[in-house]
């Protein structure tokens, strides 16, 4: 796909971005789209730096990295009637900072929600010369332990505030941002929840809700291929699979061996297909890529893009992993634990079973349908872990195009913007279970093969990054100006 990034970039924009980088951005690496004004470009720096530097995982908590959102905008312009910080009430180290720019009252606010927690990570388990909780700068790009997931996007969104709030901008609609806790660690906690269920005098105006978290560019072989929305979620459900017995000594082993009934019903399940399913966002997913394959693949694609299903297809289809994800339901077994020693017959055996479930489907559907399949009434299935479910934000056509035309301005008309399902999940489902419709709208681009967020040495290409904080700025206007 040729890039229009050189005819779109103003040269002062190239020229700034190209003095803060000091020499050529890593190799596979696009070349740069827009970047912001070189001032705003070092408090997103700044910011970016002190939040990775803070280590704000669940058990320590958000308030370092909380009270380093809120130095940066005091310290530019935001006053204590703009912002509000909002410990969770059980878990006071768990803080959220929710701060508004108000604006001419055209339409219900437009929400950005941030989580600010990452997943842990032990030093010896990085690099040489990389600490996961120091920002370094090497070859081009930024370490971290949040730089991809998601300290960057957090950085952009607050460096945007700052900017719009030293242009004196008055958008026609309020913009809100909520830096939040506790994306990371499961339901039993999460910032956005909080806000939506106890703190609706914070939040409960919201007419829209942008989540950087999901969404993005995705580059492959150093060429962008496309830009994805997320406007829905599967549901995660876990659950056990378990069989009991009475046990016995090993010397004298009978036909009911909780192990192997447990096992015939897992391979029961491992040639189970759950009924293929589309919506109205993986219909556009699939006419989008289409365009970018050929033959009977193409065929296929267009094929599944339209009502009604044809079951034959999609199964042909669901052969790719990734498609498969997205196509229906899927159960997994992840974990076993059966017996306690060696020369004693098992008392019993469980199964985890990791479910991702097709937007619509209930929990009692789902369980009963392991039952059914499992095939042995001695294998009772269970719920492990609450669930929360969470409609479709079907893709409205207006906010669909505002994020295309701001993606187009900055990177070339020929990059696809397309709305996508997510296989894992984000805060958005606590908010379109709200009835916020959100978008997964992130200004990253990012290199399918080389994916490092909750992992080893996780980073941020230095020039991705300036131009995650102009996107986010561009954003932010185009979607609170009123057309």
């Amino acid at each position: 796909m040729k890039s229009t990034l050189r005819t779109i970039a103003p040269a002062t924009a190239v020229l700034a971005l190209a003095s803060l980088l000091g020499a050529a951005g890593p190799a596979n690496i696009p070349p740069p789209g827009p970047v912001p004004p070189v001032e705003n470009q070092k408090v997103a720096h700044d910011i970016f730096r002190d939040l990775v530097e803070v280590r704000s995982v669940h058990p320590i908590g958000t308030k370092g990295t909380a009270d380093v959102i809120v130095k940066y905008l005091k310290a530019n312009g935001f006053t204590d009637a703009d912002i509000h910080v909002a410990p969770e009430t059980k878990y006071p180290n768990q803080v959220n900072v929710v701060v508004r720019i108000k604006g001419k009252g055209k339409g219900k606010p437009v929400m950005w929600i941030c989580h600010m927690d990452v997943v842990d990570a032990k030093k010896e388990d990085w690099s040489k010369g990389l600490d996961p909780y120091k920002f370094t700068e090497k070859d081009g790009y930024f370490y971290g332990r949040g730089t991809s997931d998601m300290k960057d996007e957090d950085a952009a969104v607050a460096a945007s505030l700052i900017r719009l709030k030293k242009e004196g901008y008055v958008p026609d609609r309020d913009i809100v941002v909520a830096f939040t806790a506790d994306e990371e660690v499961g339901l039993e906690q999460d910032g956005p929840n909080f806000l939506v269920q106890h703190r609706k005098d914070l939040v409960g105006d919201v007419g829209l809700v942008i989540n950087p978290d999901g969404g993005s560019g995705e580059i492959k072989d150093g060429k962008r291929v496309d830009f994805a929305i997320e406007t829905v979620q599967k549901t995660y459900m876990t659950f056990t699979m378990e069989t009991t017995n009475k046990g016995g000594h090993s010397s004298e082993p009978r036909p009911d061996n909780a192990i192997y009934q447990l096992a015939n019903g897992l391979v029961n399940l491992s040639k189970y297909v759950f009924p293929y399913k589309t919506n109205a966002t993986t219909r556009a997913y699939f006419a989008t890529i289409a365009q970018q394959s050929s033959g009977q693949r193409k065929a296929d694609l267009l094929t599944i893009s339209k009502e009604p299903l044809d079951t034959a297809v999609a199964a042909r289809l669901a052969k790719d992993v990734s498609i498969n994800a997205i196509l229906h339901t899927t159960c997994v077994a992840t974990m076993l634990k059966a017996g306690v020693q060696e020369n004693a017959l098992p008392s019993s055996a469980t199964a985890t079973v990791q479910c991702r479930v097709f937007p619509g489907e209930t929990v009692e559907q789902v369980r009963s349908t392991l039952a059914k399949v499992a095939a042995d009434p001695s294998i009772k299935v269970a719920l492990l872990e609450p669930v929360q479910p969470a409609p479709e934000t079907v893709p409205d056509p207006k906010v669909m195009g505002k994020v295309a035309n701001v993606v187009h301005e900055m990177w070339g008309k020929d990059i696809p913007v397309m709305p996508t399902m997510a296989a894992g999940a984000s805060d958005s489902i606590f908010t379109r279970a709200a009835g916020m419709p959100s978008y997964g709208v992130g200004g990253g681009w990012s290199d399918i093969d080389d994916v490092r967020a909750h992992g080893r040495d996780e980073r941020d290409e230095k020039g991705n990054f300036y131009q995650t904080v102009e996107f986010t700025y561009r954003l932010m206007k185009a979607l609170t100006t009123a057309q």
